[in-house]
């Protein structure tokens, strides 16, 4: 199977090499001024990976698009719907591609999902699919194993995308609710930012609270937007807080843990734009989101991050459930 790989970052260079090593022929694109690309190119290595030469790896998007009917898609959420607009103006016929999203976000000033972003943005007929849940490309790269979820409104792309993609590395399951696995995805960055927060002040044993509220409090939102409640304890939300909560390889957690201690941080943690994209949902679908709100305002500077967090366990009594 061909497969054209958009983004030469952490995630993007990992899953060409994954899919790669499970014998797939891949094609990387990435701009022609990342240091990431030409750090592979020239060295056929990055921090976490060793690239095989039967990668082939190119700063040539044309060239790339038409490659394969299969195009992985793995760049900044909040850059996702300028770049797919960009994919317009080059001329290719994009009809009935499979666009794979494995970014995890939500629009920032519009509050969409990013299925919603590249649909919107692509004036073809492309079939869209995610790829979410668990999993760090250090750990991969060890040779740990893990779970995620691929997901699609189109069931035969779905089930051919798992079936595809699935190894003794990666075991996909079959998702059956995009609205919730995307909300989820993107919010366990949220949940991911006051996990270091409360790292930074030596609170981790809030996590437990952390883990089980924050749940609860996305599992709302997405039946309040049309989608199942479940979807929230499930691998693209839930079963991704240790990778997010706890690993010392989330940029997520890390970012909260540095706001803390007045530490600059300089990789990127998608749950800061998402933070205020949720919040939003929240207040249009009429949904409670304390977890999100404190976030917000600790990383907007609009309240010290210690008071934030810490004011979420002193709010007044009520049933848990």
């Amino acid at each position: 199977m061909k497969i054209s790989v958009l983004g030469c970052g952490r995630w993007g260079s990992f899953i060409a090499w994954y899919l790669d090593k499970i014998g797939h022929e891949v094609k990387m694109w990435g701009r022609r001024d990342s240091h990431h690309l030409q750090e592979i190119k020239t060295l056929r290595r990055n921090s976490y990976l060793k690239f095989p030469k039967s990668i082939n790896v190119t700063d040539d998007l044309e060239e790339c698009l038409k490659f394969s009917n299969t195009i992985i898609i793995s760049i900044s959420a909040q850059s996702l719907r300028t770049f797919s607009e960009s994919l317009n103006a080059l001329g290719i016929n994009l009809n009935e591609k499979t666009f794979v999203l494995c970014m995890k976000g939500i629009e920032e000033n519009t509050g969409k999902r990013l299925s919603q972003v590249i649909k919107e943005s692509i004036f073809y007929k492309i079939n869209i699919a995610i790829w979410v849940g668990p999993g760090h490309v250090q750990d991969f790269a060890g040779g740990i194993p893990n779970c995620m979820v691929i997901d699609s409104e189109n069931n035969s792309v779905k089930n051919y995308l798992v079936e595809n993609f699935s190894s003794n590395i990666i075991r996909f399951y079959y998702g059956t609710d995009l609205l919730g696995n995307e909300i989820g995805a993107a919010a366990k960055n949220v949940m991911g930012i006051a996990a270091g927060i409360l790292d930074g002040m030596n609170y981790e044993s809030l996590k437990g609270a952390l883990m089980s509220r924050g749940t609860r409090e996305i599992a709302r939102l997405i039946k309040a937007m049309g989608g199942s409640e479940m979807s929230a304890y499930g691998l693209a939300h839930l079963g991704d807080y240790q990778a997010t909560l706890f690993s010392p390889h989330s940029n997520n957690r890390k970012f909260g843990e540095f706001l803390v201690i007045g530490k600059p941080y300089d990789k990127l943690a998608e749950g800061v734009p998402t933070s205020h994209a949720i919040l939003e949902l929240g207040k249009k679908y009429s949904v409670e989101l304390p977890i999100c709100k404190a976030v917000y305002e600790s990383v907007t500077g609009k309240t010290a991050p210690e008071k934030a967090i810490a004011g979420l366990f002193l709010r007044s009594i009520k049933n848990e459930f």
